[in-house]
């Protein structure tokens, strides 16, 4: 399984390159989120017939994908390291890969209904294991951007 998204190297930059290859990801879970949020406050009593219960369906596939390709990114970077001195996001890669884990099965379940409330998606949208996962994820954003960004100099200033 050669993705070249998921292509890391465990050498200097390797792990900003992981992370920012995760941090992509968040993009699909969080406008999934956003959408979720939206879709529930509508009320609806099945995704038949609306143009929001067709693209709820769009967004919960997206998502589904990004999380299961989190999940390979956790496993590629956990057998990358594996016997080379611990990284330090070696141990949150552990707790990622099991938040999404997680989260795929719960997004998977209401995917596989035959129709999807507005109830059911609130349901979804409260779930301790999204939630989870979303903080992972804006963890990781941060960490990602702030590595990204160039140190700015403190510059001393006389007053």
């Amino acid at each position: 399984m050669d993705r070249p998204d998921l292509d890391f190297e465990v050498h200097e930059g390797g792990s900003l390159r992981m992370l920012a290859a995760i941090a992509e990801r968040c993009n699909a879970v969080e406008e999934c989120y956003e959408f979720m949020l939206a879709y529930a406050a509508q009320g609806l009593p099945t995704d038949h017939g609306s143009e929001s219960g067709r693209r709820i369906r769009e967004f919960l596939g997206r998502a589904v994908d990004a999380v299961t390709a989190l999940i390979e990114s956790c496993t590629i970077a956990a057998e990358r390291e594996e016997g080379e001195p611990a990284a330090p996001h070696q141990p949150f890669m552990a707790v990622l890969d099991r938040d999404a884990r997680h989260s795929l099965a719960a997004l998977e379940l209401v995917l596989a209904q035959p129709s999807i409330s507005s109830q059911l998606v609130d349901n979804l949208n409260a779930s301790i294991h999204l939630r989870a996962l979303l903080t992972d994820l804006f963890l990781l954003g941060e960490i990602a951007g702030a590595r990204r960004t160039p140190s700015m100099p403190v510059v001393a200033t006389s007053g």
